[in-house]
């Protein structure tokens, strides 16, 4: 199972987010590019990167995400506020390894068939889902939809992978966490990506026992030093047949 690091940027600083709230970040004070550095030197093999100003339509973080890409060391997986193909294009060229779009699959699914046609294995879908609806614009609004009939729009396009955020296992407020990424793990066309659960070495550990997760996602829980990446990557990478479940 890969794990990918990820920092989330806020005008310029790394920060997380408490349920989804842009207006009250929690502001880690590190350098975002040395903190990419660390994570690749750990031997993180992507670095996730969520840039929450270019959501909003703002590039302040334009030229400090390039740097990350230059200086990290590992290939960059970026989402945030791509709404054309050509700002994808853009990205791509700019050495982007993977473009994350959640909120304009919903808005604009043949983008995102294009997309993925025209860089296949490059177009990660990301589907945020809260009590059983795909959310969209940063978790603020609820959609039409179900997770599975969404993925189901996309079974026939080649995505590099589908990221799935189980918001009420992020929030805490799910009583078997593992139970939506099982699900649409085993309906889903491309590898899963889970995120919300990797907060702790306990909870990436029973991940790897998810027929069909090839991933997951960790964040907050790498600033807080509630899990050292090193020892997270060990649990991520160890062979199935040698691990003992943790209860």
């Amino acid at each position: 199972m890969i794990l990918y690091p990820t920092i989330e940027l806020q005008n310029g600083r790394c920060v997380s987010l408490f349920r989804g709230r842009l207006e009250e970040p929690q502001i880690w004070h590190v350098d975002p590019v040395l903190k990419a550095i660390e994570f690749a030197k750990a031997g993180a093999q992507w670095i996730h990167v969520t840039d929450f100003d270019a959501i909003a339509g703002d590039d302040r973080n334009r030229d400090l995400v390039d740097e990350i890409i230059r200086r990290a060391g590992a290939p960059v997986q970026l989402g945030g506020g791509f709404r054309s193909m050509a700002a994808i294009q853009e990205a791509v060229d700019r050495g982007v390894g993977r473009v994350v779009l959640g909120t304009v699959a919903l808005l604009q699914p043949d983008l995102l068939k294009q997309a993925a046609k025209a860089f296949p294995d490059q177009i990660v879908l990301a589907v945020d889902v809260y009590q059983g609806q795909v959310m969209s614009d940063g978790w603020r609004q609820a959609s039409a939809y179900r997770p599975r009939e969404f993925l189901g729009w996309f079974d026939s396009d080649p995505l590099a992978a589908i990221i799935v955020t189980d918001i009420d296992a992020d929030l805490g407020e799910a009583e078997d966490a593992l139970a939506l990424v099982t699900q649409l793990a085993d309906v889903a066309r491309a590898p899963v990506i889970s995120r919300g659960i990797a907060r702790s070495l306990d909870g990436i550990s029973r991940l790897k026992y998810v027929p069909k997760v090839s991933g997951a996602i960790v964040g907050r829980a790498l600033f807080d030093k509630s899990v050292d990446l090193e020892e997270a990557l060990a649990i991520a990478s160890e062979p199935m047949g040698r691990m003992v479940p943790m209860i």
